[in-house]
């Protein structure tokens, strides 16, 4: 009797430590206050313990291993009001959603994930990076998220339309601009095929959707892989179990602009939620008549259609295998008419068609993803071809009427020839990812990623007479980031990349950030990326209307004649344009209500690539590509991509912000950008590179000083903006 006492007593000693050892788990979201959106690197801790964490991306957070008791929840964001409750703890306990007021605009408070694909403040981001948040984006009347993009320091926005969008950074903008790769959720957002030019207006992405837009500047191949060699746009797009709901727009403006959108969000279940959007917008773009050179006769263009009209839309479910564990299949399909402005003239683009089909893995230490994009260019046609056609039919003795509408036909249909171009081509992309940490300081990435592109010009505008184009691309990364100290921190990262028509490139890029204060960091940047030439740049093979000649890729070499003496001379095969930049800057809050943001940097260009380059004012026509005669047709006025050499550039981005109260702010940005580029004699050996080096001075010329943009905000959801 004694021993079972005994042992009867141990065992309620042993359920009673137990029981006071036992510990649970706290659970809950920050929500903003005013725009119900999921807040991101929320701090969140219990008081007078150790016990801390931060929110992810959908404003989740949970506390680990808190013992029984009373305590006091505490949480904290730049730009919002502190948090505190009371809560009592004796199981796991759900809190559900919290609310945070907002203070002030976020000056630098706001979490991106774009510069190290790891949650981070703004401030302690290594690198220069801008952010458009929903609330810029619902201040925002127009359909067009794109204008937000001057709202970002050192971006430079050029308008070629009511919807005519292009996006660069740090100089060297045109209007076939490839310069910054553009991003949708970590997909590719360039159109696959011959152009690789960014989907911008057959994208298929409504602002409603938006989440946030983070902008960095600079190299980014190591994280990105190729063509990330002037900077990253990235555009995250929100989740529908942090944002369910319908929502449904209809807006107006000049240019007969009408637009209507509408999301619907649902959850499902606790395992099940989905999201569907699509928008009709059409208007009409300013008139314009450009002039067509037939030989040296300049006449007007035929009849652009100036109205616009797109259609777009997409669905995506996501099933969470897990609790932190998702997969998100999405599929989006856009389609556009437009006029699209070129160097070479102008498109009448009829029917343009996107789409692609995504699956994605997310989880907190692994992400993988495997889409397809297609193309498909309808019945876009070259307005300048139109316009000879018109006239040659003209000069042939038919009449107006009928030499219109035969402009447009093929041969075969009593016409000249359509003077267009198809497209339906396609692109592959797949990409792994891991990351996780060893110990409280180091933190580690891995990741792979496959690119396999096949252009199908129907032998319309490519050398791909004899079949598709394919051309394959492979690439590993590694990146760390290590805390030397609790204010100091090392990044480094290393990419190797491989081509179908390259050498290995090697994309390098190392950052120490210093933390200045409560909310502000220097950095210090080096970046290597590299841009593998488009297609198109590769690959061309486009007639010049009016002329005898055509726009050639040299992507296999190129032998040129000197139209004079007749001696010959090699172009070598178009190489990567490589990019390293050196970068020092700040950003953070200077005083109690002074955000500030400094940014210099210089930056050396190898194997620079031109614009198209006309070889007949320099006295030359092309008569082989990869040592095969050129057509004698086209071998007459030849216009072609090259390799400048080094270009070296520089520049600062300066901006500051101060906020007066919660309800008024006021700031400024100004940047400077200079090159070399411009100099009389850098090539004089080469009188095509002289040429065009004469021309970009003086275009650069009124972009050496970009305008002070000055930002008034008179309330939280309103803002004007002046240049």
């Amino acid at each position: 009797m004694d021993r079972r006492f005994t042992i009867l007593l141990l065992l309620c000693l042993f359920a009673s430590h137990w029981a006071a050892a036992q510990n649970y788990t706290v659970r809950g979201t920050f929500r903003d206050a005013d725009t119900r959106e999921p807040l991101i690197g929320v701090n969140v801790r219990i008081a007078g313990t150790g016990i801390g964490a931060a929110t992810d991306l959908d404003g989740n957070f949970t506390l680990s291993a808190v013992p029984e008791g009373s305590y006091t929840l505490e949480a904290s964001s730049l730009g919002f009001e502190n948090f505190q409750r009371s809560i009592r703890v004796s199981a796991d306990l759900q809190l559900g959603t919290l609310n945070l007021k907002s203070t002030a605009l976020t000056l630098g408070g706001e979490v991106v994930v774009s510069a190290t694909r790891r949650p981070e403040r703004l401030t302690d981001a290594p690198a220069s990076i801008g952010v458009i948040t929903s609330r810029d984006l619902d201040n925002l009347p127009s359909f067009n998220v794109g204008e937000l993009l001057n709202k970002v320091q050192g971006v430079e926005v050029v308008r070629s339309g009511v919807i005519g969008i292009g996006i660069n950074a740090r100089g060297f903008n045109s209007a076939f601009n490839v310069r910054m790769l553009q991003l949708n959720d970590g997909r590719n957002g360039m159109l696959p095929g011959g152009t690789g030019l960014p989907a911008g207006f057959y994208n298929t992405i409504i602002k409603e959707d938006i989440e946030r837009i983070e902008v960095i500047l600079g190299p980014a191949s190591a994280l990105y892989g190729p063509n990330a060699h002037a900077g990253v746009v990235n555009t995250l797009t929100k989740d529908p179990r942090s944002s369910e709901g319908t929502t449904v727009v209809f807006g107006g403006g000049n240019q007969s602009v009408l637009s209507g959108r509408f999301r619907h969000a649902n959850v499902v279940n606790e395992k099940l939620a989905f999201k569907v959007n699509a928008e009709y917008t059409q208007g009409r773009d300013f008139e314009f008549i450009d002039t067509v050179y037939i030989g040296a006769i300049g006449v007007p263009e035929l009849a652009p259609d100036f109205n616009f009209r797109s259609i777009r839309a997409n669905a995506a479910v996501y099933y969470s295998i897990k609790p932190d564990a998702d997969l998100i299949v999405d599929y989006g399909i856009g389609q556009g008419s437009n006029i699209g402005v070129t160097n070479l003239g102008r498109n009448q683009i009829d029917g343009w068609t996107f789409s692609y089909l995504q699956a994605r893995y997310v989880s907190p230490r692994v992400f993988a993803q495997l889409y397809n994009s297609w193309n498909n260019a309808g019945n876009t046609f070259q307005i300048n071809g139109r316009t000879v056609n018109y006239q040659t039919l003209l000069a042939a003795g038919l009449s107006p009427e009928e030499a219109k509408r035969r402009s447009l036909l093929p041969v075969e249909e009593g016409g000249l020839g359509f003077p267009g171009f198809k497209d339906e081509s396609s692109r592959l992309n797949g990409e792994f990812q891991y990351n996780n940490s060893v110990g409280s300081r180091f933190n580690y990435v891995l990741g792979a990623s496959f690119q396999r592109d096949v252009a199908n010009s129907l032998g319309t505008y490519l050398f791909d007479i004899d079949g598709d184009i394919i051309i394959n691309q492979f690439g590993v990364v590694t990146q760390m980031d290590y805390a030397l100290t609790d204010k100091l921190k090392f990044v480094g990262a290393a990419r190797v990349d491989y081509h179908d028509y390259y050498d290995l490139q090697f994309s390098p890029r190392l950052a120490l950030t210093h933390q200045v204060g409560e909310n502000g960091a220097v950095r210090l940047t080096y970046g290597r990326a590299y841009a593998a030439p488009s297609i198109q740049f590769l690959e061309f093979l486009f007639p010049i209307a009016g002329v005898n000649g055509a726009i050639i890729g040299s992507g296999q070499g190129l032998t040129v004649e000197n139209l004079v003496t007749g001696d010959r001379r090699m172009i070598d095969p178009l190489q990567p344009e490589v990019n390293q930049t050196f970068e020092f800057g700040y950003k953070g809050l200077a005083a109690k209500k002074l955000f500030v943001d400094a940014t210099a940097w210089y930056g050396i260009t190898r194997d620079f690539i031109s614009p198209a380059v006309n070889l007949f004012v320099g006295g030359e026509r092309i008569v082989e590509r990869g040592g095969q005669p050129i057509p004698e047709n086209l071998s007459g006025i030849n216009l072609t991509y090259l390799n400048f050499g080094e270009v070296n550039n520089w520049g600062i981005d300066l901006g500051f912000t101060y906020n007066f109260n919660a309800n008024y702010s006021f700031g400024a940005k100004y940047s400077y950008f200079g090159s070399d580029i411009t100099q009389a004699d850098k090539f004089e050996d080469d009188p095509n590179l002289a040429l065009l080096s004469h021309r970009l001075g003086r275009h650069f010329a009124c972009l050496m000083h970009l305008p002070t943009v000055l930002i008034l905000t008179l309330l939280p959801r309103t803002y004007w903006t002046t240049s």
